[in-house]
């Protein structure tokens, strides 16, 4: 009979253990990603073009996250899509890396994720990656890309 306190106690311990854990267990668990704005993109713009931060520089290779805008895709069924520091109704493809204008990033998703409006903001989460790049898929050439990246509404 002594044994039947010490199981209840222990029981009971555990059931106020088990309790007391937090509910966010099962949630998607947290990024520590650096947060960037587009204003911290690029150090100066002269007669080379855009020259890309000291931080961006840094955080190449990093997790960051960017609060902004979805452009329209391409085609629905696309595996990236540009993130816009202002909402636009129409994709801002570029013809050459000269023309890369200073407020879009590329973000390449690591699984498809339903589009959202292009006047709903964002955050997007991924690897930063910055240098000239084409596409060989789709032979879209960008500056500055988020790869592995998914993003939620705000």
């Amino acid at each position: 009979m002594t044994n039947a306190p010490r199981t209840f106690l222990t029981r009971r311990r555990m059931l106020m253990g088990f309790a007391a854990m937090p509910a966010l267990s099962l949630a998607r668990p947290a990024r520590a990603d650096e947060k960037l704005g587009f204003g911290e993109l690029y150090k100066s713009f002269g007669v080379l073009g855009l020259e890309f931060s000291d931080k961006v520089k840094q955080l190449n290779g990093q997790g960051v996250t960017i609060k902004g805008f979805m452009a329209p895709p391409l085609k629905a069924e696309a595996n990236f899509f540009v993130l816009t520091e202002i909402p636009m109704s129409l994709c801002p493809f570029c013809s050459s890396d000269a023309d890369w204008p200073d407020n879009i990033v590329v973000v390449y998703l690591a699984e498809k994720q339903t589009f959202v409006q292009y006047n709903a903001p964002i955050v997007a989460h991924g690897t930063l990656e910055y240098g000239p790049w084409t596409d060989p898929d789709t032979g879209f050439r960008s500056q500055l890309r988020l790869r592995e990246a998914s993003f939620d509404t705000v």
